[in-house]
């Protein structure tokens, strides 16, 4: 596993031609099935290189280290995650919600998109632990997550029941953040006798938030989430 490295060793050089861009896309692809499967360990050149069908040269022309073209696909993977919170920034989608609803659309879109690329997200978090660029990597992108998350529920700040709204709001993120987190990683019987599936840890995280954003239960409170207003 990765020490402490420097940026060049890191260092991707990206494809010009159409050809090899469609034979490095087919890589990052493959990259992120692998570490669906498998996990690190299952992640090396040569498995990517006999998965994707290309030759050694054509990753060694890109980068020089079985480290790098992890990070690479590390950030291949990731960018499907960033395309889904891009929901955080559409003002039309939390428009005209009460509070409650507001708090629990914005836990099930969150939590939601980490329950849908569990298998990617497993295989990074049981890497981070021993890996200090994913580390890195991977709080900038909760933070990036976070601030999104909190974006959406500032306009509530009135109505949360805490003397520091902001805080209260990432206090609830950190939370639900960490239990989706563990849900991901280890599964959902990890940590309780009782393990629940999937839909109802979201109502639950969701009930969570409200009441501990707005105190107590709020109307609409229930078994079911949010209507799509996809």
């Amino acid at each position: 596993m990765a020490e402490t490295a420097a940026a060049d060793d890191f260092e991707i050089r990206p494809p010009k031609q159409r050809r090899s861009r469609e034979a490095w896309n087919r890589v990052l692809d493959t990259g992120v099935e692998l570490l669906e499967d498998g996990g690190y360990e299952a992640f090396t050149i040569a498995a990517v290189c006999d998965r994707a069908g290309v030759a050694p040269p054509a990753i060694y022309a890109r980068t020089s280290t079985k480290d790098a073209l992890f990070l690479a696909v590390y950030e291949h993977g990731m960018a499907r995650l960033r395309a889904e919170q891009e929901v955080f920034t559409d003002g039309n989608h939390w428009a005209g919600l009460e509070p409650d609803t507001l708090v629990r659309s914005a836990v099930a879109e969150m939590i939601g998109i980490s329950l849908r690329h569990t298998r990617f997200l497993r295989a990074i978090v049981l890497t981070s632990a021993a890996h200090p660029e994913v580390q890195r990597r991977g709080s900038r992108h909760s933070r990036e997550l976070g601030e999104r998350f909190a974006t959406v529920l500032r306009p509530l700040a009135s109505m949360i029941t805490h003397a520091d709204p902001e805080a209260a709001i990432w206090s609830s993120f950190e939370t639900l953040f960490a239990a989706s987190m563990i849900r991901v990683a280890y599964g959902p019987g990890f940590a309780t006798p009782v393990p629940v599936d999937d839909h109802r840890f979201v109502v639950d995280m969701g009930e969570t938030a409200v009441r501990y954003l707005l105190g107590g239960e709020c109307a609409g409170a229930g078994t079911s989430l949010p209507a799509s207003r996809g």
